[in-house]
Parts: C-alpha cells; sequence; structure tokens
C-alpha cells in the first residue's frame, strides 16, 4: 500500500507539470497543504522533502518553497533514456529503426569506444517520436561486444535501453554530452518532416558502464521546435536539463 506522503508527493508532481504551480512560483505553506490534503504538517514535510530531493522544488527555509523545474525537464545530472523522459511527461515515445549495418570501426569509433581500427561495429539510424510524431534522429555506433543484443532486437522498440537491461542486465550509468546546432540535411529533413536547413540541435554523447566501459556512441538530432535544452543554475548545482519545447 502507498504511503500517504507518497501519494502526496505524486500530486504535487503532476500539479507542477500541469502547471498549476510555475517555475518560479511558490508552493502553499505546509500548513494549507496539511489542510488541504487532510494531513499533518509532518506527512506534508515527508512529501516536501521527496520533491526537494528531485530537484522540482527549492530547498529554501521556511514554510514555503519555490518550483524550480518540472518532469517536463530531464536533468542530464540523470542518465535517464529518451523514453524514461517522455513517460515521466506522460508521452509515449516511439522508435524505428531507418538503417542498421555493420562496418568496420574508424578512428573516431576506436577512439571513442575504446576498440582497434577496423574493429566491426555495429551502425543504427533511429527516428524518435513523441506521440507519433518524430523530433529525433539517433546516429548510434555500438561497440562490438553489446551489437549482437542490439542487433536483435525489433526495429519498433520505444527502448533500447530498456531492453539491454531487460535482456542483458546492461545500465547505462555515464555519459557526456556535447550540445551545438546544424542545419538538416536533406536526408534529415525527409525523416523528421521539416523542410531542408531547418535548425536541429546536435547532442554527440559517449555512454559507459558502472565500470567506464564504452557502450555506444551517438549523433542525436532534435528538432528544434520541438525539444530545447535549458540551465539551472545554483550555488551548489549547474544542471543541464532536457525539455519539450515552449
Amino acid at each position: 500500500m502507498t504511503a500517504r506522503h507518497e501519494e502526496i508527493a505524486d500530486e504535487l508532481r503532476r500539479a507542477i507539470d500541469r502547471e498549476e504551480y510555475t517555475v518560479g512560483s511558490l508552493l502553499p505553506t505546509e500548513t494549507d497543504l496539511a489542510a488541504h490534503y487532510g494531513v499533518s504538517r509532518g506527512t506534508v514535510r515527508q512529501a516536501v522533502a521527496a520533491l526537494t530531493a528531485e530537484g522540482l522544488i527549492g530547498s529554501r527555509q521556511g514554510a514555503r518553497r519555490v518550483v524550480l523545474a518540472s518532469r517536463r525537464s530531464q536533468s542530464f545530472a540523470e542518465l535517464r533514456s529518451f523514453a524514461e523522459w517522455a513517460r515521466a511527461m506522460g508521452r509515449e515515445a516511439t522508435g524505428r529503426v531507418v538503417a542498421q549495418t555493420y562496418r568496420p570501426a574508424t578512428k573516431e569509433d576506436a577512439v571513442r569506444l575504446h576498440l582497434p581500427e577496423q574493429t566491426p561495429v555495429l551502425h543504427v539510424l533511429r527516428v524518435r517520436g513523441l506521440d507519433g510524431e518524430p523530433v529525433l534522429l539517433e546516429r548510434t555506433v555500438y561497440a562490438d561486444w553489446i551489437s549482437p543484443a542490439v542487433e536483435a532486437i525489433e526495429p519498433d522498440c520505444p527502448s533500447v535501453t530498456q531492453r539491454l537491461f531487460e535482456d542483458r542486465g546492461l545500465v547505462f550509468a555515464y555519459g557526456e554530452h556535447v550540445i551545438d546546432a546544424v542545419a538538416a540535411g536533406a536526408r534529415d529533413a525527409e525523416l523528421l518532416g521539416i523542410r531542408r536547413t531547418s535548425p536541429l540541435l546536435r547532442v554527440r554523447r559517449v555512454t559507459t558502464t558502472r565500470e567506464g566501459r564504452p557502450v555506444e556512441w551517438s549523433d542525436d538530432r532534435y528538432r528544434s521546435d520541438a525539444v530545447s535544452f535549458s540551465v539551472h543554475n545554483s550555488i551548489g548545482n549547474n544542471a543541464l536539463a532536457r525539455k519539450t519545447a515552449e
């Protein structure tokens, strides 16, 4: 049975996601929240502590807390997959493999994946969507040791990350992200349903296991009208976040 403070925390999360409490606004006081939910202030305090730990609200002293973010934003301080991020927003993530082939590792592949050059590695071009609308192209190169497991996954699997965890117990533990902007070429424009030369947000990332073994490196290109990135600054935290474009 779910504890009452967990239920309250979840109701507050949904209210923040619906922008009943917008970023920068104050939550009601603990006394008001306790009266609203018919619980003690201690129960409310537990619920608020959970949201504070998640970075949704500030940890300022006093009876009222300021809203810092919603689950529509995904902090890159946590290594959450595209599908997990979409689910947190109440959206459906879709995926479709457009092309998949083995190629000899280039010098760049070898450096990023810590492999000898010419090692056969799996290249996958995948279109990702939110509620069926294409918003992201992933050009991913998988290391040789995990390529067969990726190759066996069905082309429309919504979350390769989750499937590899279920099938192989693989945990994507660390990621490095480099973000810039590029113009959509003819191929990108066709797959994303946008005009050629439209701006795209590019995220080049390398993901590794807990032991630091590279699993994949990818060139991800987001439609800039669908997804944006923001930085939340504070004294103790400077988190980059992915969110849907306003």
